[in-house]
């Protein structure tokens, strides 16, 4: 698989994720294989397929999730940038195939297969940042049953912990309204984890993270001045207060529930004067102590030093300071666990493979609760006169037909975009500049949402979603 040149690519649609005219930075890769984070029956399935010969078969894998978890009105898409960046490194080096040998995972023919193994197929999919619905096409990947089954587990694994981790940033930062949300979960997750969920949480919305590799990695603005053992280390907050003011200048963000707000307020506007850019609260009841800790900070003269506020937070407890003196919230551990729902219950389904004649046949599973609808999908979302969504229009039928289905009518935008042609990845969606578009796609796709969407109570999703069979 190649990585297409940048400015080889046609500019992207008007409305898509990517209004920003600047040229893709260098995206980062990872360097070590990813061809072994997945699961081992993709290989022994790889076997037989190869053994019985249908392993060059075309095929049609899609991802989609049955329903949203309890309460949630809509999802985030995020990790397509991610999965793309993965697949640049899904290879099986002498290290792989040694171990898988050893082990007796396959025999010595997919063992060569493996070898030269290069995904040289497509994928199309909602753009990251967009919300989706039960049954939304979120991805679809199209190649040899060989080349696209291999990629399920990695596929999975990234959407699902990715997209949960946005979908809640995003019912955190529709609570926040305006105030910036500031992602602190490093020391709650696993580390490679905590800089996939730093990453996710900024296409959901959210202005920083206190995770450096991340910054790193994707460009996040990285965020953080001093935790209690900074001030717990001198002899009294004083001292300490006028260390972290002397080195990092007045405008830095003091931290002043270590031993008593009220007078953590006044050693810290004493260190840094009416210039201190921020206290942090991480303790008690944030709505009363953030409204009598701006009333002392007025007082004493600093009217422009911010409250930032920590400790436990998710989107209900956001909400619950809509009315305080608040400016920034740092969240954490709901954060990167999803707030409630760890995954977003997609799956990666066969739904469609080429007969003996070479044309693409649906096919789906039928069991009880867990079923598909086979068959290649155009996704499009339809819209009311002011412009909110209404619902979300997943057509599907004969390939032919699916393929060069148009919408009949304006008030529907079509949803999917090509990520991977023949084996090169685009690279607008990879890197800090794919993290950028991908916020960006989202604050367009939450702005045109019905208001109703924004409620954290349980309830339905928020637009329906209608599939519609083409003749």
């Amino acid at each position: 698989m190649s990585i297409a040149d940048p400015g080889s690519v046609a500019p992207l649609a008007a409305d898509s994720a990517a209004r920003l005219t600047s040229p893709p930075r260098p995206p980062y890769w990872p360097s070590a294989s990813t061809a072994l984070l997945t699961d081992r029956y993709e290989l022994t399935m790889l076997q037989a397929a190869l053994a019985d010969g249908t392993a060059e078969r075309h095929c049609l894998f899609e991802v989609f999730t049955r329903r949203l978890p309890p309460g949630r009105r809509y999802g985030v898409l995020a990790g397509t940038g991610r999965v793309l960046e993965a697949l640049a490194s899904f290879r099986f080096s002498t290290a792989e195939l040694d171990w898988l040998r050893s082990q007796d995972v396959v025999d010595e023919r997919t063992l060569e297969f493996l070898a030269d193994y290069r995904f040289t197929g497509s994928i199309t999919g909602y753009p990251e940042g967009e919300v989706f619905f039960p049954q939304s096409p979120v991805m679809t990947v199209e190649g040899t049953f060989a080349e696209a089954v291999l990629l399920e587990t990695l596929v999975l694994s990234i959407l699902n912990y990715d997209s949960a981790v946005a979908s809640a940033a995003s019912r955190m930062t529709s609570a926040a309204v305006e105030r910036p949300c500031l992602e602190m979960g490093a020391r709650r997750a696993h580390e490679h984890a905590a800089v996939a969920a730093a990453r996710a949480a900024v296409v959901g919305g959210f202005a920083g993270t206190s995770n450096l590799e991340a910054g790193r990695r994707y460009g996040l603005t990285t965020i953080g001045t001093a935790a209690h053992a900074f001030t717990l280390l001198h002899d009294d907050e004083e001292s300490a207060f006028a260390s972290q003011v002397a080195s990092l200048g007045p405008g830095t963000t003091l931290l002043v529930d270590t031993y008593d707000v009220r007078k953590g307020v006044q050693n810290a506007v004493r260190a840094a004067g009416g210039r201190l850019g921020a206290v942090r609260l991480d303790s008690g009841d944030l709505g009363v102590l953030a409204v009598e800790v701006r009333r002392q900070l007025d007082s004493l003269g600093a009217h422009d030093t911010k409250i930032t506020v920590t400790s436990d937070l998710d989107e209900y407890a956001i909400a619950s300071l809509a009315a305080a003196p608040v400016d920034s919230y740092g969240v954490g551990t709901s954060l990167v666990t999803g707030s409630g729902a760890p995954t977003c219950g997609m799956v990666y389904k066969l739904v469609a493979r080429a007969d003996s004649s070479g044309v693409l046949q649906p096919v789906a599973k039928a069991s009880t609760a867990k079923t598909s609808t086979g068959g290649r999908k155009c996704a499009a979302r339809r819209y009311d006169a002011d412009g909110r969504a209404v619902e979300e229009v997943v057509v599907t039928g004969a390939d032919l037909a699916v393929q060069e289905w148009e919408p009949d009518d304006g008030d529907l935008r079509r949803l999917q975009v090509p990520l991977v042609v023949d084996g090169a990845v685009d690279s607008r969606w990879v890197g800090s500049y794919g993290v950028q578009n991908a916020a960006h796609r989202h604050r367009e796709a939450r702005a045109e949402l019905p208001r109703g969407a924004r409620r954290l109570s349980a309830g339905d999703p928020a637009i329906p979603t209608v599939v519609h069979t083409l003749p």
